[in-house]
C-alpha cells in the first residue's frame, strides 16, 4: 500500500472543543430496527455482502439513469440560493460559550506551521478535481438549503472554499439528492442552477446501497455496461471513493463507525485512475476481498468518552461548534494525528468541510454528503 503523505502537519488549532451528545449519537434499539425492516420484507440478518443486492445494482442503475434523463429535461432550474455568511467574532464566541473545555483533550498542541494561503482555484472543473496542495488545509463550508416543498425531502447543498487570507467565499460544487432513484443517489455540479445529469457542469455521482450503507463516488464517465464505454474505454467513468459505515442492528449506543477506501496517488502526485470493467474490479469489492494494492483507505477518528461532561469528545480545532452525529474526522492508521478530512455542524443548515492531500473537493464534499443521508441498517 502507498503511503499516505510524507507531511505531518495538522489543521490549526484553538481551544475549542466540540461533542457528540449521548443522544445525539445513540442508536436505537434492535426491536425498532427490526420491526423497520420487517415492514420493507427484510431480515434482522443484514450483510453488506448480499450476493442479490450486487448483482441488481447494475440494472438498477441503468433504470435510474435512464429515469434521470427524462427527469433532466423536465426539471427547472433552481434559483436564489443561499449566500454562505461567516460567524462574527461575537456569534463564535456565543456558541462555543455553550460547550465546555474537556479536561481530557490537550488542546495546548502548538499549531505546525500552516499559515494562511490564497488558493488559486483557476479552471473551477480541474480544481474541484485535484488533490489538495500538500502541506495546505483547504477550508470550505457546506451550506443546506431546505427551502421550498420538495427541498425538505431534496435539499440542495452547496461547497464554498474560504479564503483565509482574504475571507472571501468561493463556489465551488453544488449537490442534491435526485428524486426517482431506488437509492439514494446525488449528483455534483460546478453550477448551482444546473444540476442535470446531462449539462456540461455535470462532475460526479454519489449513489448509495439499499441499505444506505456503502456509496460509491464516481466521475463523469460512462458506466461501464453501457456500449459507448465498451467502444471507448477511455469514457469509462472512474471511482473516485468509497464510503462505507458499519452496520447496527443490534442498536448498541455509540458514534457512527466510517471507513473510506480513495485511489492512492502516483509518484508524480496523480491520483491512479480506477476503472472497474466487473464487479470483482470495483472499490467494494476490491475492499471486501482485501486487494489493495493502489488504494489507500481511512477511518473516522473515534471519539472518546468523557466522564465528566458525559458526552463523546473530539477535537475538531475550533472549525465545529455544535455536537451531531454527522460530525466526523478522517485519518489513516499509520498517523492518526493527520487529519485527511474534517467535517461538523456549526449550525442548523451550515457545516465546515475541511480537507488535505491526497483528497480532492469532489471527494471531501461526496464524502460529507454521504453523512448526510439516513441508513436503514445504522440508525
Amino acid at each position: 500500500m502507498r503511503t499516505l503523505t510524507d507531511t505531518t502537519e495538522n489543521l490549526p488549532e484553538d481551544n475549542n472543543t466540540t461533542y457528540d451528545t449521548p443522544q445525539d449519537c445513540e442508536e436505537p434499539s434492535s426491536s425498532r430496527v427490526a420491526a423497520k425492516l420487517s415492514a420493507m420484507g427484510l431480515t434482522e440478518t443484514l450483510d453488506y455482502h448480499s450476493q442479490d443486492e450486487d448483482s441488481s445494482d447494475e440494472n438498477e442503475e441503468e433504470e435510474e439513469e435512464e429515469e434521470e434523463e427524462r427527469e433532466d429535461k423536465e426539471e427547472e432550474p433552481m434559483v436564489d440560493l443561499p449566500q454562505v455568511v461567516p460567524f462574527s467574532s461575537a456569534d463564535e464566541e456565543s456558541i462555543t460559550g455553550r460547550v465546555a473545555p474537556a479536561a481530557t483533550v490537550d488542546d495546548t498542541t502548538p499549531t505546525k506551521g500552516i499559515k494562511p494561503k490564497h488558493i488559486d482555484v483557476g479552471n473551477l472543473k480541474d480544481f474541484v478535481m485535484r488533490p489538495a496542495p500538500e502541506g495546505v488545509a483547504v477550508k470550505c463550508r457546506v451550506s443546506r438549503d431546505k427551502r421550498g416543498m420538495d427541498k425538505t425531502m431534496y435539499p440542495t447543498y452547496l461547497l464554498h472554499l474560504e479564503q483565509e487570507d482574504t475571507g472571501e467565499k468561493v463556489f465551488l460544487l453544488a449537490a442534491r439528492k435526485r428524486k426517482k432513484s431506488r437509492s439514494s443517489n446525488y449528483l455534483l455540479s460546478t453550477n448551482q442552477t444546473d444540476l442535470s445529469r446531462g449539462g456540461d457542469n455535470y462532475v460526479a455521482k454519489l449513489r448509495s446501497n439499499f441499505l444506505g450503507t456503502s456509496f460509491t463516488v464516481y466521475d463523469d464517465g460512462i458506466n461501464p455496461s453501457k456500449r459507448q464505454s465498451r467502444l471507448n474505454r477511455s469514457a469509462t467513468r472512474e471511482e473516485m471513493a468509497l464510503v462505507h459505515y458499519d452496520t447496527n442492528v443490534l442498536g448498541f449506543k455509540g458514534p457512527r463507525k466510517m471507513k473510506v477506501v480513495i485511489p492512492a496517488m502516483s509518484t508524480d502526485k496523480e491520483r491512479l485512475s480506477v476503472k472497474p470493467r466487473k464487479d470483482s474490479e470495483t472499490l467494494l469489492e476490491r475492499w471486501k476481498n482485501g486487494q489493495m494494492t493502489d488504494l489507500l483507505e481511512v477511518h473516522n477518528k473515534q471519539p472518546t468518552w468523557s466522564e465528566e461532561t458525559q458526552a463523546y469528545v473530539l477535537n475538531f480545532h475550533g472549525r465545529v461548534t455544535q455536537a451531531s452525529v454527522k460530525n466526523f474526522q478522517l485519518v489513516h492508521s499509520a498517523d492518526e494525528g493527520y487529519i485527511v478530512v474534517q467535517f461538523g455542524r456549526v449550525s442548523e443548515d451550515v457545516f465546515t468541510l475541511d480537507y488535505k492531500y491526497p483528497v480532492c473537493a469532489v471527494q471531501a464534499f461526496a464524502i460529507a454528503l454521504s453523512s448526510f443521508d439516513s441508513k436503514l441498517a445504522c440508525e
